[in-house]
């Protein structure tokens, strides 16, 4: 059973990574948002810092899925159809200069466009459309080399194209996050990462992570979707908080 587990880690540890998967993605499937960063920043304390974005964007991605296949009926099909194209580009420029960029400025950068989305004026029937669609899975996909976390700029974008209906919000944010996360794949795998060391750790998680996906969606159904809406900007505003002071300090 040693190949479940990597040599840099232990059984408890493994475990209490199995049991943040689960309820990281619990909290995402059903507030829509913020289980990706939570699992980042735990993932942060104990993985080594060469593993943390490749790990962790295979766990979302297998969490993402699973929200996915759960909720497919509400994906909605044209979306994902514009976003495939900008996140194959946005991945696709990343890995011709997989270097570290400033965190600071990224992180300014995508707080400033989540608390547009959020309050800002209404975006145009135009960006939310194919061509805006396409520049911001190219531009999200791109950040998300070098942050590992931009989900909550994915969801805002999502809110904007699906706003007061909480089962397809997650369900499209989950679908864009899955491709998002695919790139990851093949862009660390050329990079020279060794996923085979990590193989057994991301099934577990992945495993885990379903579970969490499930509890989740049964408290969605409980939810309105005016509540959905109030608790999802609150918590996108409070995650560009904090990216903005940690960019800051």
């Amino acid at each position: 059973m040693t190949w479940l587990m990597p040599e840099q880690l232990d059984a408890l540890t493994t475990l209490l990574l199995m049991l943040a998967a689960t309820a990281t993605s619990a909290l995402t499937a059903s507030i829509g948002i913020g289980g990706g960063i939570l699992l980042l920043a735990i993932m942060a304390v104990i993985i080594p810092p060469a593993a943390i974005i490749p790990v962790h964007g295979m766990v979302q991605l297998g969490s993402n899925f699973n929200r996915v296949i759960l909720t497919l009926h509400h994906v909605d099909w044209r979306l994902l159809l514009a976003f495939t194209p900008g996140a194959l580009l946005g991945a696709w420029l990343a890995s011709l200069f997989l270097v570290q960029l400033p965190t600071s400025t990224l992180q300014l950068t995508i707080a400033g466009f989540i608390l547009f989305l959020c309050w800002g004026p209404k975006v145009p029937a135009m960006a939310l459309g194919r061509v805006g669609t396409f520049f911001a899975a190219g531009f999200s996909t791109f950040i998300s080399m070098f942050v590992g976390a931009t989900g909550p700029l994915v969801a805002a974008f999502v809110k904007q194209q699906h706003s007061g209906d909480r089962f397809r919000t997650v369900a499209n944010f989950a679908a864009c996050m899955s491709l998002q996360h695919l790139t990851k794949a093949f862009v660390f795998g050329a990079a020279g990462f060794m996923f085979k060391e990590w193989l057994g750790l991301i099934i577990l998680m992945i495993l885990s992570g379903a579970v969490g996906t499930w509890i989740g969606l049964r408290l969605l159904k409980r939810m309105s979707n005016e509540h959905f809406t109030l608790i999802f900007n609150g918590l996108l505003t409070l995650l560009a908080v904090q990216l903005v002071w940690q960019a800051l300090s």
